[in-house]
């Protein structure tokens, strides 16, 4: 259940890469976007190996089931390739091992399909690259990393999503990855945005955190953290009745999670562009083009695991003024030395961000936004969660926490308590 709807890169393109595909969050209709390792736990977060996956540029993935992607059938293609996308159809064997089943997915870098590997027995889904130059170039790079990654973790203990195999067809670069189910954004979706309680979220995160706090002391930055790429290992649920909501509610049966795309990753010795990041996810330090470095991850992260909470987006805007100004309005004031040092001088006005002018934008922050610390906690646990999104949405990168520093935060005090299994 939820392989249909699997799809292995979504990535963010331009100043707001979600406008185009994605209905606005504030009017309450949703389209679908995008598209987890077993939680390992001991007395440390100090383990030195893990996997890691990447995607492509201007990946902004819609499965097979929306309406705009043409579902497969035997002898009959999927998509022209006039524009460089494969033309298969199911059945379709590559490198004499691959069989195609079905589709998983579309995205500007190609497709997702579902492949039965005839030598293992085994589905996988195996990424087919446009025919384009630039979409090479990145699956080049996307390889070389995962590649890396797969020495770096060779007994695959964290959670990140692995690179099989990969190889050409007909001029297309493929990547073969293990199956996964949903997305945690879709399964939201589909849940109609019943949020995750904070032991689901604990769980998940844990992982999630050991993932990328890995990436980081192997000089790696994912650039691209959200639900979206954070994948559920198996999507299988049970149906429950919720009384409170009045409806039925999905009940997962693991929260397993792995994270997906890599097609921004970045180096810390390579060139890094001024803007990263999905528009929603990312950080002040982005926006204000002041430089970034790993700790734009662990914006994103706490950007994260408030929508995992709130079954909603955090900031939810597609202007980099407006989205400032929703984080004073939930996290205070931004410091005066960080808008002095900004290049993008538009927005500040007498050592203050520049918002002062009653709009609706105005009157949806002042509706929508309600401060972090005046957030109602029901429970110590809670309180625990809260004040480690807190740390995690630190303007100053100097005083943001670390993933190695997060992952010795109370909050995770009955995770790392835990016997590790024999």
């Amino acid at each position: 259940m939820g392989k249909k709807d699997n799809v292995y890169g979504s990535q963010s393109d331009g100043d707001d890469p979600k406008t185009d595909i994605h209905a606005d969050r504030k009017t309450g209709r949703f389209n679908q976007r995008t598209p987890g390792s077993s939680l390992e736990t001991g007395n440390s977060p100090e383990d030195n190996s893990l996997p890691l996956e990447c995607a492509f540029p201007g990946d902004m993935a819609v499965t097979a089931d929306d309406d705009g992607v043409k579902k497969s059938h035997v002898g009959k293609s999927c998509e022209d390739n006039e524009e460089g996308y494969l033309d298969y159809h199911i059945g379709l064997v590559m490198k004499e091992r691959y069989e195609v089943v079905s589709t998983l997915g579309v995205g500007a870098f190609g497709k997702v399909v579902e492949c039965i590997d005839r030598d293992k027995k085994d589905h996988v889904a195996v990424k087919i690259v446009r025919n384009i130059e630039c979409f090479r170039d990145v699956a080049r790079s996307e390889i070389a990393v995962l590649e890396e990654i797969n020495i770096l973790d060779d007994d695959n203990r964290f959670a990140c999503v692995r690179m099989l195999d990969w190889f050409e067809h007909d001029g297309h670069i493929c990547i073969v990855f293990e199956l996964l189910g949903l997305s945690t954004f879709e399964f939201l979706r589909q849940n109609k945005f019943l949020p995750f309680n904070v032991e689901q979220i604990r769980h998940m995160a844990f992982q999630i955190f050991r993932a990328v706090c890995f990436l980081h002391r192997n000089k790696l930055t994912h650039t691209d953290l959200k639900p979206e790429n954070i994948l559920f290992v198996c999507s299988d649920y049970d149906l429950e009745y919720n009384d409170v909501m009045e409806c039925e509610e999905r009940k997962l049966r693991s929260f397993d999670v792995k994270v997906v795309d890599f097609g921004t990753a970045k180096f810390d010795h390579e060139d890094h562009e001024s803007e990263v990041s999905t528009r929603h996810y990312r950080a002040p330090e982005v926006i204000l083009d002041l430089g970034w470095n790993q700790s734009c991850d662990v914006w994103s992260l706490g950007c994260v695991l408030m929508e995992f909470y709130l079954g909603r987006t955090l900031f939810q805007t597609h202007d980099s003024k407006e989205h400032l100004a929703m984080m004073e309005k939930i996290l205070g004031p931004i410091p005066p030395h960080l808008l002095k040092q900004t290049r993008k001088l538009h927005y500040v006005h007498n050592g203050r961000l520049n918002w002062d002018e009653p709009s609706s934008s105005d009157e949806y922050i002042w509706k929508h936004c309600i401060p972090l610390k005046s957030m109602h906690k029901k429970s110590e646990e809670e309180s625990q969660l809260f004040d480690l999104i807190g740390c995690m949405l630190e303007y100053d990168v100097y005083r943001r926490i670390t993933l190695e520093e997060a992952l010795w935060h109370p909050f995770f005090s009955p995770l790392r308590m835990q016997k590790p299994h024999s």
